[in-house]
């Protein structure tokens, strides 16, 4: 199984030509080129051009360059999606998704327009009836690879305050965790809005990566560094994760089918685990 990091994905207005410049060079695993609520109405065809002409550009390294585009039911939906068909990149995010239509609706326009048969879907899980489906949302198309919580959209809409512990979200993000396991996909935590306080955001990391979630949406550079660290396995892990996978090994050629590992018991399941584990840290150095 291929794994692919994405602890740190940054957000970035498509209409600002300095910023797209700029996430070339950050250390951050993937880039979120922001058509809708990053772009004002007046901007937003401008933008598009700018965006499709930055990803045939290329000179991302191995960042992943994902384009979130407009909503079918706005104005510019329809031709972002028919642009970003003619110049691919890495995966297209589609917002305000809340039942399984809104998915398949977009990838025939995306096919439509002659893109890539296998070109990835991202979506948004932002909206409350889009949670309430969000099984059916993840089970919609074989082209859906990650599920974005939308904290700050769900949150207004929900009407739930945004308190540190986000007890008013919970229910929300493990149903979303839950769904997105139970379909083979990736799942991405939430923004954090209070670019001023260093310390409530390394809390939502530890939260997110304690909820399940696979990497932290930012909105600003400065928020990449902990997101990197906090959902990398730790050292501890990784050896661990060595040690289970060598004591496994040994006590298949052995013939035995339990192992024990620093006085627990070892099964398949924590081989698989483990497996995991040491995947994503060969990617992440890699």
């Amino acid at each position: 199984m291929r794994v692919r990091p994405r602890r740190s994905v940054l957000y970035m207005p498509g209409s600002n030509a300095r910023a797209i410049e700029k996430a070339r060079t950050l250390d951050t695993d993937a880039v979120i080129l922001d058509l809708e609520d990053a772009v004002s109405p007046a901007q937003k065809p401008a933008a598009r051009d700018q965006v499709c002409a930055a990803i045939h550009q290329g000179g991302f390294g191995n960042r992943e360059v994902i384009v979130r585009v407009n909503s079918l039911d706005t104005p510019w939906g329809q031709d972002d999606l028919e642009a970003v068909a003619g110049r691919p990149p890495d995966a297209v995010l589609l917002p305000k998704i809340s039942e399984m239509e809104d998915v398949t609706r977009a990838v025939e326009v995306l096919n439509q327009a002659g893109g890539p048969e296998d070109l990835p879907i991202w979506v948004m899980a932002e909206t409350p009836l889009g949670i309430l489906n969000i099984q059916d949302i993840c089970r919609c198309s074989p082209r859906l690879e990650v599920l974005v919580m939308g904290t700050s959209d769900l949150a207004r809409d929900l009407r739930v305050r945004h308190t540190a512990d986000r007890i008013g979200l919970l229910a929300a993000l493990s149903r979303s965790v839950i769904a997105a396991r139970a379909y083979g996909l990736e799942i991405l935590d939430g923004v954090y809005l209070d670019l001023h306080n260093a310390e409530g955001f390394r809390d939502a990391c530890f939260q997110g990566r304690d909820l399940g979630f696979d990497g932290k949406t930012c909105i600003h550079p400065n928020q990449l560094k902990v997101a990197n660290e906090i959902f990398s396995p730790t050292r501890l892990e990784i050896d661990h994760a060595r040690e289970v996978i060598d004591a496994w090994q040994q006590a298949k050629a052995d013939g035995r089918g339990v192992v024990v590992v620093n006085g627990k018991m070892v099964e398949a399941l924590h081989v698989e685990d483990a497996e995991r584990i040491l995947r994503l840290d060969e990617a992440i150095r890699s």
